[in-house]
């Protein structure tokens, strides 16, 4: 049996490469070494660190408090052991999303693409910036998860983004920074009571 290891199944053969991963998210289980360490290492590992920051985030962002209590609005009430996980990650992966209509979504609301963030990249313009910022985030998130070509991943934001960039739930507006997302959640918290004196 050609690539077999010991009897165990078939597997590479000699000199064969394994195929290129998108996200190597594990390097250290791919022998490639373990991620660098910082000075706070000596007193938390890694995911004790990332479960204290997942706790602050949960308790104090209000993009986070928003998303949470719509998803709760919904029937959806979502419990920090079981859909959150903490693992090791390279820098090019910021986020769970999967398709393209999470991603234009996800750049579109998340205050990436402010006018502060943009002046410190130093890219701003005048005329339709924002959207051309929100389309290239957008891609870039899909290339770094996915291991499709650069025209493909155009492709397939192109195809969704007038439809996604205008869906602003349920924020209701773009929050490009905390403090409007913050007034998004108080319009969020207040709508029943609005849409019940109607």
């Amino acid at each position: 049996m050609a690539g077999a290891r010991g009897g165990r199944g078939p597997g590479p053969a000699a000199g064969e490469q394994q195929p290129r991963v998108a996200c190597p998210a594990f390097a250290e289980r791919l022998g490639q070494g373990k991620p660098r360490q910082g000075f706070l290492s000596s007193f938390f590992s890694s995911n004790q660190k990332c479960q204290l920051m997942l706790l602050k985030t949960l308790q104090t962002n209000p993009y986070v408090k928003l998303l949470l209590d719509a998803m709760k609005h919904s029937g959806c009430a979502v419990d920090r052991e079981r859909h959150f996980s903490c693992e090791d990650c390279n820098g090019n992966v910021s986020g769970g999303f999967d398709a393209s209509v999470s991603q234009v979504r996800a750049a579109n609301l998340s205050g990436d693409c402010s006018l502060v963030n943009e002046i410190f990249r130093l890219r701003f313009g005048l005329k339709q910036h924002y959207q051309t910022c929100v389309r290239d985030r957008a891609i870039l998130s899909i290339l770094a998860v996915r291991n499709i070509s650069k025209e493909v991943a155009e492709k397939a934001v192109d195809e969704v983004f007038e439809s996604c960039f205008n869906d602003h739930e349920p924020f209701g507006r773009i929050p490009h920074n905390k403090t409007y997302a913050r007034y998004a959640h108080r319009d969020f918290q207040n709508r029943d009571r609005y849409y019940s004196n109607i």
